[in-house]
């Protein structure tokens, strides 16, 4: 059949009609993403809510009773930022507690040293432990080791974690920390001292958790700061016969009841469909949990609030959930996944801030390879708040993980980690550490990235599979 003139005439009208409405759509939705931008760069929003959060409840370990008082304020802190909903799901957590670590050098050289407990570790006698000191620079090198050189002394992994803008140093050395005490246990190790999984000079203790085996002894495991193992690893080059003495009282004392806490902006005409963006609400107990994961919390509850204050909702919801327990080995995020499985089809994409508050400079997805090309020309409005695109290989973050194995696409804003590690997990770890602006241009990023995937029309499934990665606890 041969098109007439006046058909093709309207078939070409409409078409443009079509190409000039998907145009209006799409320059829309980047005007509202840079009046977002707008907004949180000039709000201090953010700053004031992790300020809320370090002040009135400060450290909140997974299982202890400031944990709750955490739940209870992230409830009445989202329920007076205008979001449509807020609720908790019920997660179990194992109940921990630190107790007290001290540490000297008998001989040749008696000296203190600075240790903390590594989260989930049992305690020494109470006359405490001496034993000769047995080094080893990384875990590879410890599991290779001769038993015989192991048995009956307290082993000390001197593996130096790098400084990098991404973190990746972190990796390279965490293994030490959480698989540790395995591999010393089974050569007949009486205890596990490490040098903290950190790049700072302070002689403060990095915490982090520790895993044990079953059928493998639980020893006592512990972290000294970076300076006092400079000075073990010099007395050891004098005198091989160094004697530590360490005393440690932590406890496991079961299970306690915590909440993942949800906020929800409901979309207007997608309202089954969800983009996630999360952080967790738990902290270590040693500082106030500013940087890990306070500014996390911050960034994306202030996203979700710009967004819930905009005068046309996006089309799909905008969740908000602030995780129990990632600190403990992702335990909220594993809760959320089960408990959400039905709705996991409905998942658009999913995003975690946690990893401080250093600004945000790229973007990367996981998405399907031929809609990658797509999301990235879709979120370009981000590039004038600095965040450039990326690559197409991001995990999402530690507590979304999981999401895609269920073939949910995840992205990664990726943050300036350059000195995230001299204060995780130590003391240090509190609001003076964060910058107002970088946390504003954080939020600003967030509330972005959530809208843009709120209004996509890209279709950003199936994933390409890929590798297996093992997520280093936290």
């Amino acid at each position: 059949m041969k098109s007439s003139p006046l058909i093709l005439l309207s078939t070409l009208f409409f078409s443009a009609l079509v190409a000039c409405q998907d145009a209006a759509a799409t320059d829309t939705n980047q005007s509202v993403s840079a009046q977002l931008q707008e907004q949180a760069l000039s709000s201090g929003l953010a700053y004031d809510i992790v300020e809320s959060l370090t002040v009135e409840v400060g450290p909140r370990l997974a299982g202890s009773d400031k944990d709750l008082v955490a739940v209870e304020w992230a409830e009445k802190k989202l329920g007076s930022l205008g979001f449509d909903k807020v609720y908790k799901e019920a997660v179990q957590v194992p109940v921990w507690q630190r107790g007290e670590a001290k540490a000297n050098i008998v001989s040749p050289y008696a000296q203190p040293l600075v240790i903390t407990a590594l989260g989930g570790s049992v305690g020494t006698p109470e006359e405490g432990i001496s034993a000769p000191v047995v080094r080893f620079e990384t875990l590879d090198a410890l599991k290779q080791a001769d038993p015989s050189l192991v048995t009956g002394k307290i082993v000390f992994i001197d593996h130096i974690t790098p400084r990098f803008k991404t973190g990746k140093g972190y990796g390279m050395t965490v293994g030490g920390r959480s698989r540790g005490a395995i591999a010393a246990a089974e050569k007949g190790a009486l205890a596990i001292v490490i040098r903290s999984i950190g790049t700072d000079h302070d002689r403060m203790a990095h915490t982090g958790m520790m895993r044990y085996k079953d059928g493998v002894d639980k020893i006592p495991a512990a972290a000294m700061s970076n300076p006092d193992a400079d000075l073990v690893t010099l007395m050891l080059k004098r005198d091989p016969n160094v004697v530590l003495h360490l005393e440690m009282s932590p406890k496991n004392l079961g299970y306690a009841t915590s909440y993942n806490v949800i906020a929800e902006v409901t979309g207007s005409s997608k309202p089954d469909e969800i983009v996630l963006i999360g952080a967790h609400l738990d902290s270590w107990d040693e500082g106030t949990g500013a940087i890990d994961d306070g500014a996390g919390v911050a960034i994306v509850t202030a996203a979700g609030h710009y967004i819930a204050q905009l005068p046309v909702k996006p089309a799909r919801t905008v969740r908000v959930v602030l995780y129990a327990a990632e600190e403990l080995g992702l335990i909220g995020g594993k809760s959320y996944t089960k408990a959400h499985q039905g709705e996991l089809a409905k998942h658009y994409i999913a995003a975690e801030s946690d990893f401080g508050a250093g600004r945000i400079y790229q973007i990367d997805f996981n998405v399907a390879d031929k809609a990658f090309a797509s999301v990235q020309a879709h979120t370009v409005s981000m590039q004038d708040n600095g965040v450039a695109p990326g690559n197409n290989k991001a995990s999402g973050g530690p507590d979304v993980s999981m999401l895609p194995d269920y073939g949910v696409p995840v992205a990664s804003l990726r943050q300036d980690g350059s000195d995230y590690f001299d204060y995780h997990h130590t003391p240090n770890d509190t609001l003076d550490k964060i910058d107002p602006e970088a946390l504003a241009q954080n939020a600003a990023a967030y509330a972005q990235f959530a809208y843009l995937m709120a209004q996509s029309e890209i279709e950003l499934r199936p994933l390409t599979p890929k590798p297996k990665k093992v997520i280093p606890s936290k």
